[in-house]
């Protein structure tokens, strides 16, 4: 169920279901003492039959069709890969303890799978055995505290001892959501910028060893099938960021007084934006360091002085400018005259680009600063001086359409994909 609730996060529980029953039925006739030699091979093929029926019962996928004009092998290979993209936000949402109870006991089986599915799809990129062991407590928690004498206590008790694990299922589904959408170069480069922008005051020496380290963390995990791949490496990753940090950063170093090493990072992670510091001008890249060995390391460099100096620039936007200047550097690089090409690019950049920081930085800022409903407030009188003759609806309309992004993109930790599309 968690595995193909994970493949497939936009399918309803009836269609998972399906699935599921007929791969158990699968592995019930084949994997017993005695089958045939030849039963797995016709039960998968008539497996992949029935998905390429027009009234199939299984997820629907957009690329199945292709799928099912290949044969044999191939055809079974090309629907095994199909996966629905992760969902942006989880949506999970866990019922009250009453809740949860009443629907334990009505059917404890259905309960379980119904969980189970809702659970694996909300948090479909966190790594396999963190999914498996953090819904198997939760499973445990429900069976034990529903016929407990005391219901509440013992929730309670369940809860703050499932804490870790939910906080580890939350941080790793969330950093491989980025490890999926971005590759490893560039979750170096996000996480880079994201520190810059809570420790201003940290040098780039200090902050990209952390960076490379946590991205090599989830190029190591995000896939493993290890047990505790993703608890032991990431516990060690808060060891080196507190050991590193502590000592330059009061905030940083009061999230790494506590004990629990997972619950560390989540408050390292958790840190909002710090104020800019008075800093010089960024020394801009010249054009032999842009197109030299280390040319991806000086366009970093460049771009992490210029996070730490927008502390509220959302991570959607810096990852554009971090694209653009990959692009640049693909293109100039490799032309007649890189030195004129790039001059040109410069150019076009000292226009374009403080402006667009500015207003960022500005708009995040005012989100990080002022209640909601303060922020709205704002939002309005700005666009109605920006278009005086717009109705009344347009003006509503462009509100609430700025203010969901700025409260689902300006945190840190933002869906990727989703902002991305959003800027």
């Amino acid at each position: 169920i968690i595995a193909n609730s994970r493949k497939f996060s936009n399918a309803t529980f009836e269609e998972i279901n399906h699935l599921v029953q007929e791969i158990v039925s699968l592995a019930d006739t084949c994997c017993s003492k005695g089958a045939d030699p030849s039963c797995y091979d016709a039960g998968s093929s008539s497996l992949s039959a029935k998905s390429c029926g027009s009234d199939s019962p299984f997820p629907f996928h957009p690329g199945t069709a292709a799928c099912c004009t290949q044969e044999g092998l191939e055809r079974k290979l090309c629907l095994a890969a199909l996966r629905h993209p992760p969902q942006p936000l989880p949506r999970y949402l866990q019922p009250s303890n009453e809740e949860l109870c009443q629907a334990f006991k009505k059917d404890p089986k259905d309960f379980a799978d119904r969980f189970l599915y809702e659970y694996a799809s909300s948090y479909g990129q966190a790594p396999l055995p963190v999914l498996l062991g953090s819904t198997r407590s939760f499973l445990s928690m429900v069976s034990t505290c529903c016929i407990s004498p005391t219901p509440t206590a013992c929730f309670l008790k369940e809860k703050l001892a499932r804490k870790s694990l939910s906080l580890l299922t939350l941080m790793s589904n969330r950093a491989c959501s980025r490890f999926a959408a971005y590759g490893k170069d560039k979750v170096t480069f996000s996480y880079l910028t994201s520190l810059a922008q809570r420790m201003p005051a940290a040098s780039f020496e200090d902050l990209f060893p952390l960076a490379k380290d946590a991205a090599e963390v989830f190029s190591q995990c995000c896939d493993s099938v290890a047990e505790d791949c993703m608890q032991r490496k990431l516990s060690e990753h808060t060891a080196k960021a507190c050991g590193a940090l502590a000592a330059r950063d009061e905030r940083v170093a009061d999230c790494c007084k506590g004990k629990n090493l997972m619950e560390n990072y989540f408050c390292i992670s958790a840190l909002p934006s710090a104020p800019a510091p008075k800093l010089p001008e960024v020394p801009k890249p010249t054009d032999k360091q842009l197109c030299g060995e280390e040319g991806a390391q000086h366009a970093k460099r460049y771009l992490f002085e210029l996070a730490r100096r927008h502390p509220s620039v959302p991570e959607a936007a810096l990852n554009m400018i971090y694209d653009a200047s990959t692009k640049v550097r693909e293109e100039c690089c490799s032309a007649k005259d890189p030195s004129s090409c790039l001059q040109a690019k410069r150019q076009l950049m000292g226009e374009k680009l403080p402006p667009f920081l500015e207003k960022a930085n500005q708009f995040c800022g005012q989100y990080n600063q002022l209640t909601f409903l303060d922020f709205k407030k704002r939002l309005q009188e700005s666009l109605r001086q920006a278009l005086p003759t717009a109705s009344a609806e347009l003006l509503g309309q462009l509100v609430e359409q700025r203010a969901a992004f700025a409260s689902t993109c300006c945190p840190h930790n933002s869906p990727p994909l989703y902002c991305s599309s959003k800027v």
